[in-house]
This record gives structure tokens, C-alpha cells and sequence, in this order.
């Protein structure tokens, strides 16, 4: 962990910025309340100053994603309401009138400077199968070479809890479409400033203006210490933030309304937080297995088990594995969880649920002689297994 932004004693250095201006792709997610005034409704001049950032990113040569938030606001702005609507198909309706008024203003913006937007509504469903999360990636690439800035936002009206099909937030679909880009980098814009050396309430506190790797200690700062418990939107980000990092792309957590935020960011100044990539990579399959499907159910394992999947980079066999959650079937998405809960992994399993449970803690060799065949040893092979 780097030295607060505000320390001349612990400067970042020049070349990690400069990974971050190389990237030629860069997804931008902005979250609602860098969008809205103080009464909850889309702030029209801030999202008019977000889109000519956007356009200036352009003309200086990146391709550029959007992945905003502030249906829901735009909405009760048109509406004329003053609080957030309570029940779930009001706000839907909301965020369906607030969808297409949001991205009017979008387009408005960009038509002034010659450029075109293009409405991605997107739920979970569209990128847990794998051919049309490939799909989802084919039809982005595109619009980026027709020169077009894609404007994503979930399809908040008919993403509903119940069927599983939500993001949960756009910081979640922000690191999905990140992912589903090579040589691309994420800045999500905020609230606040990054990610602060200790809890921000406290008047000592200084933003870190990099990181070079989200461990437990990072995960700390947004741990309540009492609880253990992750807290605000911050645990989110990080979530994001070390999945992209762990692609080997660059994430930068910054103050949404800091003037001219993007385009500074564009030629290196140091602003936010830096989050560096790591230098072993996931493929583009691991990337989907652990950040765009969705598990169907899970496996907890021993904790030898445990250290072999997050150390060692074995495979998951059934010998390790000590009870079973839900009911997948064979191919599908599993969580691997350890001892204590925690999910470790994700994979695709070899097997159904009701096989895992019958050869489940035993050696490979019984498989056969339990099931009648055994056309696998693993319950996960490590190719289809992603360290969480």
C-alpha cells in the first residue's frame, strides 16, 4: 500500500499513472449521487460536464464506455417527486421514464460535439451464459469501432431481487463490462475523494493515491472493527477493484465532481486512488467464472482443501469436499466456500449436486465404483476454477 495522496514524503510513481493513461479503453461508471443535486433529482449541468469530459477522452484518443447510474433520479425529476418511490414496481416504472430521459440528455451532449450514443440496458441473465456474455462483448467492441459511447445501465425495470437477475449495483456491472475488454482500465467516479487511509470521519484522515495490491489490510479500512463487517459503498468498489486488478487492468476510485476529473486523470495527474494491476492476469474465461456468472449453488471444503484451491492452484476434488448447497447441475457456476463461510472460489462443476454428495470426502479412485463412472477425478478442474 502506497503512502496517502497528500504526503509529499511518499510520491506515486510516474510510471504507475502512466499505465493508466496508456489504457486505450476506458470504462467510466458514475454513480447517482455524482449525478444529482441535493433534492435527489439529475443534476442537468453534471451529467452535460460528464459527457464533455467523455467527448474530450475521445478526441484525445481513448474509447470510452459509460456506465451511469441516475434512472431512478431522472425519473423523479420528470414526475415531479420528492422522495425515492418505496415499492418495487413504482420504481421500475420510474426508472423507465428516468431511463429515457437520462439518456436524452447523454445524447444531446454528445450530438453537439458530432458523437453518437448508444443504450446498453443490461441485466445479470445477459452475461451468466457464456455465449451471450461473449455476445454482450462482440456488440460493445463494435459500437467502439463505429464511434459510438455506449451509455450501460442495468435494466432496473425488469430486474427484480426474487429471480436473481440484478447486478446489485452498477459498481458489480462496471467491473463486468470492464472485464469483458482487454486493455481497458475502470474509473468510477464517487462520492468520495478514494480510498482513505483510515476511516474518513477522522480529521487526520488522507486519501491513499495508490494501491498496489487489495489485500486483508486494504479490506480492513472499510471493516468495521467491532463487527467485522464490510461497510458502505466503499467494500463494493474494492470488490470491483480487485477483480479488474487481478485482470491486469488499472482501477481509479475519484471524486465525481472534482473539476475536469477525467481528462486530468488522462495526462497523469495524480488524483484518487490508484489501483495497480496485477501482473498474472486472469483469462477472459476466468474472468467470467468469477466476476459475470452467477453461482447455481456451492461446496464448502476442508481446510486442506482450502489451501491447495487459494495456494496451491489445484483442482477441487471430492475428497475435499465436506457438504453441498443447492442444486446445480453439471457444468454449472459453484462457489467454493471454506470453513468459515468465506467463498474462496468459482468454478465450473464436473458434477451434479446430488453426485457431489454422494463422493464427497472421498478419495478419486471410489468415484466409479459410487457413481457406476467417473468421467472426471475433480469435482473442479483448476482451467475452470477462478481464486475469488
Amino acid at each position: 500500500m502506497r503512502t496517502p495522496a497528500d504526503n509529499p514524503e511518499g510520491p506515486e510513481s510516474p510510471g504507475d499513472r502512466q499505465l493508466l493513461v496508456d489504457a486505450p479503453v476506458w470504462i467510466i461508471k458514475v454513480g447517482s449521487r455524482s449525478l444529482t443535486d441535493d433534492s435527489g433529482r439529475l443534476d442537468h449541468d453534471q451529467v452535460a460536464n460528464l459527457a464533455n469530459q467523455i467527448v474530450a477522452l475521445c478526441e484525445m484518443g481513448k474509447q470510452v464506455l459509460l456506465v451511469s447510474s441516475g434512472a431512478v433520479a431522472s425519473g423523479m425529476g420528470k414526475l415531479g417527486l420528492k422522495s425515492r418511490p418505496s415499492d418495487l414496481a413504482t420504481l421500475q416504472a420510474v426508472a423507465a421514464i428516468g431511463q429515457a430521459h437520462l439518456i436524452q440528455v447523454y445524447e444531446k451532449t454528445f450530438a453537439e460535439h458530432g458523437r453518437l450514443a448508444a443504450q446498453i440496458l443490461l441485466t445479470a441473465a445477459e452475461l451468466d451464459d457464456r455465449i451471450a456474455y461473449l455476445n454482450v462483448r462482440n456488440t460493445l467492441s463494435r459500437l467502439i469501432e463505429l464511434g459510438a459511447i455506449p451509455v450501460i445501465n442495468e435494466n432496473d425495470t425488469v430486474a427484480v431481487d426474487e429471480l436473481k437477475t440484478t447486478f446489485g449495483d452498477n459498481d458489480r456491472l462496471a467491473g463486468m463490462v470492464a472485464g469483458l475488454l482487454q486493455a481497458s482500465a475502470l474509473i468510477i467516479l464517487s462520492d468520495v475523494r478514494g480510498l482513505y487511509d483510515r476511516d474518513p470521519r477522522d480529521p487526520g484522515a488522507m486519501v491513499l493515491s495508490s494501491v498496489e495490491r487489495i489485500d486483508e489490510s486494504v479490506e480492513d479500512l472499510v471493516r468495521d472493527s467491532k463487527t467485522g463487517i464490510s461497510k458502505g459503498g466503499m467494500a463494493s468498489k474494492l470488490t470491483t477493484a480487485k477483480f479488474i486488478t487481478h485482470s491486469g487492468q488499472s482501477t481509479v476510485i475519484a471524486w465525481g465532481r472534482e473539476p475536469d476529473v477525467l481528462v486530468r486523470l488522462a495526462k497523469g495527474e495524480t488524483l484518487g486512488t490508484h489501483f495497480l494491476p496485477q501482473p498474472k492476469s486472469l483469462v477472459s474465461r476466468k474472468r467470467w467464472i468469477g466476476f459475470s456468472a452467477q453461482p447455481s449453488g456451492s461446496v464448502a471444503v476442508d481446510s486442506g482443501a482450502a489451501k491447495a484451491v487459494k495456494q496451491g492452484g489445484s483442482s477441487l476434488l471430492a475428497i475435499g469436499v465436506r457438504d453441498v448447497h443447492g442444486d446445480f447441475g453439471k457444468g454449472d457456476i459453484i462457489s467454493v466456500l471454506d470453513s468459515e463461510g468465506t467463498e474462496i472460489a468459482r468454478g465450473l462443476s464436473n458434477y451434479n449436486s446430488t453426485q457431489v454428495k454422494m463422493i464427497r470426502g472421498c478419495h478419486s479412485d471410489r468415484i466409479a465404483q459410487i457413481l457406476g463412472q467417473c468421467p472426471y477425478d475433480e469435482i473442479i478442474h483448476r482451467d475452470n476454477l477462478t481464486v475469488m
